[in-house]
């Protein structure tokens, strides 16, 4: 709200005649004399879209759009309603750059071609890009702003200045392709030892399936990605998605379910366990698993001498191919991942969970075994 009431709202009490709109500064609304009213309104959570799960808009306005997460821009176009008969529609303002760029160009930018209005489910995408230079009435009223925005650094001047969302700059996993890292699903062979990870909480269950193959590579066969489940749904829907004859050697989850609760005296993993699914303690080390997770990524020289990565991701898995390469570095601890918008850190943080704590095998200078339960070198 704070940066709304430093823009928006300033510019909305410059535009409209009190003759006939009023501004209920306390309801943050414009009400019209013609019974129209406009309402300014933020999302600083993730769970912040529930506060308008009773409205109904005609019309709604994104500001900075890439400041929202895609689920909170989904959520709200549900609110777009009403049997008035007034047109519905939708529009939004941004930069490139921010958390939500990623998914803000997957769906504005890469499927279409600019100024060209283009069907999609049932209604019409339009993205028309602008540049500075197609602000004659802001170069004319501040001649100095080109320069200024010329001082800033290359990825901001790219995003800023020149309108360019080809960036790469602050993405954490910049080494993610889906040309490398995604694959068609092919059947696992026998041999390979299959894994669980989860992140869980009541906002979110991340659950991944991963296979490890003798030779040290992984693929990412399965995923569920579903809110609000407490621990008996959640395992149920776990034990849902595994065949019956599919024998998983471990899973894993992080430390913190290992906290007793305080309404049952019991951990998430005693619970777990009540319920058929027991747990082994993931690596949780922030910053070593996130660098383990990159050495996993990071393609190298097989022996045909094709670069590969030693994990690959199925195509099905889309949430977890949505949310790895949106990842930005923490601003404070470049190291780490930034952990907002939250929505994007669980099915990353399982995978970091596997990461850390089955290291890939690396090529052997003499002869090694592997114990896969425990992911020990034993050298001989």
């Amino acid at each position: 709200m704070p940066e709304l009431e430093r823009s928006l709202v300033p510019a909305s009490l410059r535009l409209y005649p009190q003759r006939i709109a009023s501004y209920r500064v306390s309801e943050h609304q414009w009400r019209f004399a013609n019974g129209s009213v406009l309402e300014f309104g933020y999302c600083d959570a993730e769970s912040d879209v529930t506060r308008y799960q009773s409205a109904e808009y005609d019309v709604l306005r994104f500001d900075e759009l890439t400041h929202f997460t895609e689920s909170q821009f989904t959520y709200l176009l549900s609110r777009v309603r009403g049997t008035n008969g007034y047109p519905k529609q939708v529009k939004s303002t941004t930069n490139p750059g921010g958390a939500g760029h990623g998914w803000v160009k997957a769906r504005y930018i890469d499927p279409m071609p600019p100024d060209a209005e283009t069907a999609f489910d049932g209604g019409t995408r339009l993205f028309l890009p602008a540049r500075l230079a197609d602000n004659p009435f802001l170069q004319k009223a501040d001649a100095g702003y080109e320069k200024r925005l010329r001082l800033l650094s290359p990825h901001d001047r790219k995003a800023l200045l020149d309108g360019v969302w080809e960036l790469n700059e602050g993405r954490y996993f910049s080494e993610f392709s889906v040309p490398l890292h995604v694959t068609p699903p092919f059947a696992i062979p026998k041999g390979w030892t299959r894994w669980l990870t989860i992140d869980y909480g009541l906002d979110m269950l991340a659950a991944l399936w991963i296979a490890q193959s003798p030779d040290g590579r992984s693929v990412v066969y399965r995923e569920l990605y579903q809110p609000n489940l407490i621990i008996s749904e959640a395992a149920a829907a776990i034990r849902a998605r595994e065949g019956p004859d599919e024998r998983i050697a471990c899973r894993l989850a992080p430390p913190d379910l290992w906290n007793r609760r305080q309404e049952t005296g019991k951990s998430a993993v005693e619970l777990f366990a009540a319920c058929g699914l027991d747990f082994e303690n993931s690596g949780n080390e922030r910053v070593a698993g996130w660098l383990a997770l990159h050495e996993l990524l990071t393609p190298r020289e097989d022996e045909t001498g094709a670069l590969r990565p030693r994990l690959t991701i199925f195509d099905a898995c889309r949430n977890l191919i949505r949310t790895l390469p949106a990842l930005q570095h923490d601003a404070r601890n470049p190291s780490d991942v930034s952990n907002t918008p939250h929505e994007l850190t669980h099915a990353p943080d399982a995978l970091r969970g596997y990461a850390a704590t089955v290291r890939e095998i690396p090529p052997p200078a003499r002869p090694t075994a592997y114990d896969c339960e425990i992911g020990a070198f034993l050298s001989y």
